[in-house]
Formats: C-alpha cells, sequence, structure tokens
C-alpha cells in the first residue's frame, strides 16, 4: 500500500474544493498538505480526479513512497496524524 504526500497550488477561492476532497483520503497536516496511506486504486482516482480539478496555472504534486515503513518523519509541534486515532 503506497503512502502518499499531496500537496497543492490553487486560487485561495478554491481551495476548500481540494480540501473536502482530499479529506475523504488523506490527513490535512498543513495548510495545502495532505499524508497517508492509500491503496493503488484509490491514489489512480485521487491523482484523475484532482487532474480534472485543476485550472489554468495550478498545480498538484503527489509524492509517491513505497509505503509508511520507508517514510521517516520528524514533527516538531502538534502532529496532525495523532488525531487519526480517534476516528
Amino acid at each position: 500500500m503506497p503512502y502518499v504526500l499531496v500537496v497543492y497550488d490553487v486560487q485561495a477561492d478554491r481551495t476548500s474544493k481540494f480540501l473536502k476532497y482530499l479529506r475523504r483520503y488523506l490527513t490535512h497536516v498543513q495548510h495545502s498538505v495532505f499524508e497517508g496511506p492509500v491503496s493503488d486504486g484509490q491514489l489512480t482516482e485521487i491523482e484523475g480526479r484532482l487532474d480534472t480539478m485543476l485550472e489554468p496555472g495550478e498545480s498538484v504534486i503527489v509524492y509517491r513512497m513505497a509505503g509508511e515503513s520507508y517514510v521517516e518523519r520528524s514533527v516538531f509541534g502538534d502532529d496532525p496524524m495523532d488525531e487519526q486515532q480517534f476516528l
């Protein structure tokens, strides 16, 4: 199961559209940054949908890792991923 980091840069009035969509699959960790494990099928769906949502001048970057065990993560301050345990 891949572990992904998704960042986007879109017009300010459109950020809520991306926020709502990505929250279905990933944890919102900072303003326009999401991360978490997804299936290969979900990743294909996410990438396809995000591509159709973009307007000229906007971008989305998806970083894919082979799995969570391949990610070294250091957090300073409150970790948004800790909230996952309460879902």
